[in-house]
């Protein structure tokens, strides 16, 4: 979720979230929004990136994300899950007696989590200072309407922290957060229990772990959305070496500069749209597909389709560009190079933006970004798909390798270095997030990444 408008009764408060955590890294299970599917809705998807950049020339305005992670919270522990968003910079947990607050559903799907102060032997409200004892509130307001409007408590986060080699034990956290008391618009329309921000401002969760010493200011991710499995990493890490391009500083978002796009062998020109007003180029892992602009896409889309002689094309479910094909795609279509400042490159193969929409069917993951009112370029999970991306936020980088089964973590206070790696165990998910909670189909099912923090380790179901 991003750019929101956000009135806090007190600014001191949340530029000072409480977070004590001792040492080591920490793990929760957490899953991705769409799922591990043979064959993908491209309606589903496309829905999804238009509501999250929902507002004119506002990207991220809505942000909602589509990776989600279960947190204990509270004595006794109860489970809550929770979007994980690199578009936002929030902690917020939907509370007792909230209203508005849905969806709600029937027996086979049960109605969300919503935490209950009362209920918890360790809660606590937050005072909007030290000399007073007025609870702190706070009233967020999103570009297409959504608002959450609560106040702010603090209560213990139940996490396993990494101890060794894909080793963990049980650890508990004090955090401040969000409890919404009313949450309206399609924020309402999550199906889970609140968000965790990981964006780029000051006011992010990471930025208030990092404020407290308990992370270094970056994170990284190694995402394979069609298959599941990967790992999401926050802290410092050892690995191969990355290349590295620079982020644009002082922005909610991450941008960066793209110097050039090459299919196959022929260069597109994209200057008019490296920089400026309304313009650049976005990375955000909660974004399913990848937009260009219309100048930019036209002749792409013309490229690649016409790699293929005699290739017939057809409008599947409102969707250009789909077709029938039964030889191999990397073997048959061009691969797209994204190449930025810095000399970095991202290389995005046939088999990562082309979607299987049937049985021997595939539709162009690339989109025109004019569907989301926006002259941006929109790198989202089609191109990030099987990289090791680092969000270097401490010195402002962006930097990429071919991502491996394993991540080294090291620890700061011992200096070990211990290996994580992915999971695909999803027996740890209630029936409520892989039942039909929508009208769309591609919500039945988890696929799973792991996401890797040196004070939280993250497991991620994509």
């Amino acid at each position: 979720m991003r750019n929101p408008y956000i009135f806090f009764f007190a600014l001191v408060l949340v530029l000072s979230w409480i977070v004590c955590v001792s040492g080591g890294g920490g793990v929760f299970q957490v899953n991705h929004k769409f799922g591990k599917k043979n064959y993908w809705s491209l309606t589903d998807l496309k829905v999804h990136d238009t509501n999250r950049h929902a507002a004119i020339n506002v990207p991220l305005a809505q942000g909602h994300g589509i990776y989600y992670t279960k947190l204990a919270i509270g004595s006794p522990p109860r489970d809550y899950f929770l979007i994980v968003d690199t578009g936002s910079d929030v902690f917020l947990v939907t509370c007792a007696k909230c209203a508005p607050c849905y969806p709600t559903y029937t027996d086979s799907n049960p109605t969300l989590n919503y935490y209950d102060p009362k209920l918890s032997s360790t809660s606590s409200l937050v005072p909007c200072s030290s000399s007073s004892n007025k609870v702190c509130g706070y009233n967020i307001g999103y570009g297409d309407g959504s608002t959450s409007t609560g106040y702010f408590v603090r209560d213990i986060i139940g996490y396993d922290q990494i101890s060794g080699d894909f080793q963990t034990t049980i650890r508990n956290a004090d955090v401040s957060f969000g409890c919404g008391m009313k949450v309206t618009g399609n924020l309402g329309n999550l199906s889970l229990d609140g968000l965790i921000g990981f964006g780029a401002s000051s006011t992010s969760f990471l930025s208030h772990l990092a404020s407290e010493g308990k992370v270094s200011k970056k994170f990284a991710h190694c995402l394979d959305g069609r298959n599941g499995g990967g790992i999401f990493v926050i802290g410092d890490i050892v690995g191969p070496p990355l290349k590295m391009t620079p982020l644009i500083p002082n922005g909610p978002l991450y941008n960066v500069i793209m110097k050039s796009i090459q299919v196959g062998n022929s260069v597109l020109d994209i200057s008019q749209f490296e920089a400026g007003e309304g313009k650049g180029t976005i990375v955000d892992s909660g974004t399913t597909l990848a937009y260009l602009p219309g100048p930019i896409f036209n002749p792409l889309r013309l490229m690649i389709l016409t790699s293929q002689v005699n290739l017939s094309t057809r409008i599947v479910n409102d969707h250009y560009g789909c077709f029938e094909f039964h030889k191999s795609l990397d073997d048959s279509f061009p691969s797209v190079t994204l190449s930025f400042e810095n000399s970095l490159e991202l290389k995005v193969y046939p088999h990562d933006y082309l979607i299987p929409n049937h049985e021997w069917y595939y539709c162009l993951g690339w989109q025109d970004s004019r569907r989301l009112k926006s002259d941006l370029i929109i790198l989202g999970d089609l191109v990030l798909n099987n990289k090791l991306v680092l969000y270097d936020l401490e010195n402002q980088a962006l930097r990429v390798s071919e991502c491996s089964s394993t991540i080294g973590l090291k620890d700061e206070e011992s200096g070990a270095i211990y290996q994580a790696g992915g999971s695909n165990n999803l027996s740890s998910y209630p029936t409520r997030y892989n039942k039909h909670i929508s009208s769309s189909p591609a919500q039945h099912f988890g696929r799973v990444i792991q996401l890797v923090l040196l004070s939280f380790m993250l497991y991620n179901c994509v």
